[in-house]
């Protein structure tokens, strides 16, 4: 998968990720040199990130989450996030991100996922942080993750 085309204000939120990830941390969210938007993208951690919508769509997935999640860049941006996890499952989903919101950044989330064709995988030892802009207001929340393995079905 290449890179996507982004627009400025694409750009501009992206960078927001690794922005307050290094902010709420002190550590860089992907090493190396070079433009961060590529290193976001090429990294072997799933990177994702809604916005703040009432019902927050994505606007972010890199190439390592959007396999995972069987989708391309495009349809994966029009997602709302809740959908990225199973109905049963989505209250749990509505707790984690209550507690991102109130104590900015945690490291030890876990939850089963659900790709575009019904695949489900277990992440853990997620990081999941609030996404702020240049002068502190609000603009979504992101998560990343090395940890995963594909579950059974259920039903």
């Amino acid at each position: 998968m290449d890179l996507p085309h982004f627009t400025d204000e694409q750009r501009c939120s992206i960078e927001f990720i690794g922005d307050s990830y290094q902010r709420l941390t002190g550590h860089p969210l992907v090493s190396g040199e070079g433009d961060l938007i590529e290193r976001l993208w090429s990294a072997p951690l799933a990177i994702v990130a809604h916005g703040t919508q009432s019902d927050p769509i994505f606007f972010f997935g890199n190439r390592t989450a959007l396999t995972l999640f069987e989708m391309d860049f495009a349809a994966f941006t029009r997602l709302p996030s809740r959908f990225s996890a199973e109905p049963p499952l989505r209250e749990e989903r509505t707790r984690l991100l209550e507690r991102v919101t109130r104590d900015g950044v945690i490291n030890d989330y876990a939850g089963v996922r659900i790709s575009a064709t019904g695949k489900r995988f277990r992440i853990s030892n997620a990081s999941v942080w609030s996404l702020t802009d240049a002068t502190g207001q609000p603009i979504g929340q992101a998560a990343a993750f090395t940890d995963w393995v594909y579950v059974a079905q259920s039903g």
